[in-house]
């Protein structure tokens, strides 16, 4: 391991969720020394931003150990590297909802982690205030879940409009989905966060911010029933 790569080991047992490598600008060779790191230690690493020709690289690292699993999920540019006898404890469930089919990436980075992580996720994709109709039709589908998080750009009402009509807690994403005054992804930043419905907010497509609130959450929720 390289003097100037300092994995995390320990953020696990500190705030319950592990260290979840951002890819982008690492090199591959980083990438598979942090990886081996990461596997041997906590027999599991969790990649994002990863473009394809790292993935490729990566696999072809590891792909002889028959003991790792490797799964990508390319719209989402996440690569998750596990022991096969890896196992996560189970929470909630987490419902994730787009406004646009161009916001899917955002929510996919947030539901392959909630999911690694040990949460249940549903999806209701394409659901946007455009036709407003199709939210309630989502909400009733998702009606068992847990909390919520909505990821939208343009003008990002979307979050607003399901936090006004569910009694669960909702983390707003915003999107840089958009043009013009779109602003990539701030003017939705500016509506979500001057919501008269109370929502958390996070970066413009944070869908790994989104994720690791919610999984807070639903450990504290977690915890208080256990005791």
């Amino acid at each position: 391991m390289k003097d100037f790569i300092k994995p995390d080991l320990a953020r696990v047992g500190r705030c319950g969720i592990p260290e979840v490598v951002y890819g982008a600008g690492k090199s591959t060779e980083e990438l598979i020394d942090i990886s081996r790191t990461f596997l041997e230690d906590q027999g599991r690493i969790i990649v994002t931003r990863l473009d394809e020709p790292k993935v490729e690289d990566i696999k072809s690292a590891f792909e002889s150990m028959d003991d790792v699993v490797l799964e990508r999920n390319e719209r989402a540019r996440t690569l998750v590297l596990r022991n096969r006898d890896f196992e996560s404890r189970s929470y909630g469930t987490v419902g994730l909802i787009t406004a646009g089919t161009s916001d899917i990436p955002v929510a996919e980075e947030a539901r392959v982690i909630l999911e690694e992580l040990g949460c249940e996720t549903m999806v209701e994709y394409d659901v946007g205030i455009a036709g407003i109709h199709r939210v309630f039709d989502a909400l009733e589908s998702l009606s068992g879940v847990d909390l919520f998080i909505v990821v939208a750009g343009m003008e990002g009402a979307l979050p607003s409009v399901v936090a006004g009509l569910v009694d669960k807690p909702v983390i707003a994403v915003p999107s840089s989905v958009g043009y013009g005054t779109g602003e990539k992804g701030f003017t939705a930043l500016n509506t979500m966060l001057n919501s008269c419905t109370p929502l958390a907010v996070v970066n413009v497509d944070n869908g790994f911010g989104a994720a690791a609130i919610a999984l807070r959450i639903l450990r504290l929720c977690d915890h208080l029933k256990d005791d």
